[in-house]
């Protein structure tokens, strides 16, 4: 799978800045704030987890599709876009997992 379904997911997301609320579920979670954003992707990430380790392989798939469209949607709230993350993910490419995490300064 490529990057294209989520890239076109964020563009999803971005227009629904303009919505209603009423009429959009997105333009909700954009509403409240990065805070109600990354309140929705840490429940979303937990009920991942919990669909992990029950060995539940459709309950993952549905839960790891919701965390994906919930951290586009933080990522919106606080001017990020996919293509920001993406482009850090190529420039890991070939990079020791190891090496890249002690590569990091806090």
């Amino acid at each position: 799978m490529s990057d294209n379904i989520l890239s076109e997911l964020a563009v999803s997301i971005r227009a629904r800045r303009s919505a209603s609320a009423a009429a959009s579920y997105t333009k909700t979670l954009l509403d409240g704030g990065p805070e109600r954003c990354a309140r929705k992707f840490g429940e979303e990430a937990i009920e991942a987890v919990i669909a992990a380790t029950v060995g539940d392989e459709q309950a993952l798939a549905a839960e790891a599709a919701d965390v994906l469209f919930h951290l586009l949607v933080l990522l919106e709230s606080r001017g990020l876009t996919w293509e920001d993350v993406a482009a850090l993910l190529r420039a890991r490419q070939g990079t020791s997992g190891h090496a890249e995490k002690a590569a990091r300064t806090t």
